[in-house]
């Protein structure tokens, strides 16, 4: 089972007072929609699936919890919490760049050294990132609440933009996890540095898009609550 998983995520996001409670928000959920098709036999073998969802999780929980050292690239998104200025989707693709680019290898390459069988997570690692883009609908319904552009935006095509670039993102996270299977394990820490590089360079990116992106920014901001912790209850939906 994977409440306590979720239980855990849902309070990081109420604890926070800022926009750090955004990706955990959307991460309880993403896990329970997991739990629940993993219970409905719709992703394979149960026992495995969430055993790879509980891993990848904690590579989220265990830097919070003081248990893990946090990555520049977490340690990008945090620092910029605070920051009125920034949307809430920059946020959240803040938290799902370091945990998808980031996180999602290197749980991809210790699952694989406890079973010697790296072709065999392929599942489990397309079907998590299947019910991130299947939880996509309902998010945009629920924060549309707090702002109404992002539904505007998803009903002129931003779906089908924020699901190709989750593919996209997966194909790299899975291309990453391959080299770094194998790759000798003493020289494993020195490419971990270099793919932590890469991804904080994208959350630099994404903080700081170039024109004429960066001009929206501001004007659609104004379209969107102020008060981090009802944006998190609307990223929490149902279980705010």
């Amino acid at each position: 089972m994977l409440t306590a998983t979720v239980d855990e995520l849902r309070a990081v996001a109420l604890d926070a007072d800022d926009a750090s409670g955004y990706f955990p928000a959307m991460y309880a959920r993403v896990t329970r929609r997991v739990e629940r098709s993993a219970a409905e036999g719709r992703v394979g073998d149960r026992e495995r699936m969430e055993h790879f969802a509980r891993t990848f999780a904690a590579w989220y929980l265990e830097p919070i919890r003081g248990e893990r050292p946090v990555p520049g690239c977490w340690r990008a998104a945090f620092a910029v919490a605070d920051d009125p200025g920034l949307l809430i989707t920059q946020h959240l693709l803040l938290g799902i760049n370091a945990h998808v680019n980031n996180d999602l290898p290197q749980v991809v390459v210790q699952l694989a050294d406890e079973t010697g069988d790296l072709d065999a997570l392929r599942p489990g690692f397309d079907a998590i990132n299947d019910l991130l883009a299947a939880t996509y609908p309902d998010l945009v319904r629920d924060v549309g609440s707090v702002a109404g552009w992002i539904a505007a935006l998803s009903a002129r095509g931003g779906g089908r933009i924020f699901n190709f670039s989750l593919h996209r993102a997966r194909d790299i996270a899975w291309m990453n996890a391959r080299r770094l299977y194998a790759t000798p394990v003493d020289e494993r820490p020195a490419q971990v540095a270099r793919l932590d590089d890469a991804v904080r360079v994208l959350a630099y990116l994404v903080t700081r898009p170039p024109r004429p992106a960066s001009w929206m920014i501001p004007l659609l901001r104004r379209f969107e609550s102020d008060d981090p912790a009802e944006v998190t209850a609307a990223l929490l939906g149902p279980l705010a």
